[in-house]
């Protein structure tokens, strides 16, 4: 299975609904880089996906997005090869 990272805040309720998707895909662990605590990282996050809302998501090298872009990828069919 890829590594799965997601930026993310403390009380962000799209954040703890990605993170219940992943989880009942089969994703273990998830690493987690929280955007609140250093704002230097929200930094980083916006250059790397061109967003500033949490959460994004990377599956391996793939930018997934946000959460509604992943339970859009799940209901299509292709969160599941993603995860493979």
């Amino acid at each position: 299975m890829p590594k799965v990272l997601m930026y993310c805040t403390a009380v962000c309720p799209y954040c703890v609904r990605a993170e219940q998707l992943l989880h009942s895909k089969g994703v273990t662990e998830i690493e987690k880089i929280r955007v609140d605590l250093n704002p230097e990282e929200r930094d980083a996050m916006m250059t790397r996906t061109g967003r500033r809302t949490v959460p994004q998501i990377y599956i391996g090298e793939t930018h997934v997005g946000g959460f509604d872009d992943l339970a859009a990828l799940d209901r299509a069919g292709n969160l599941d090869p993603l995860l493979k």
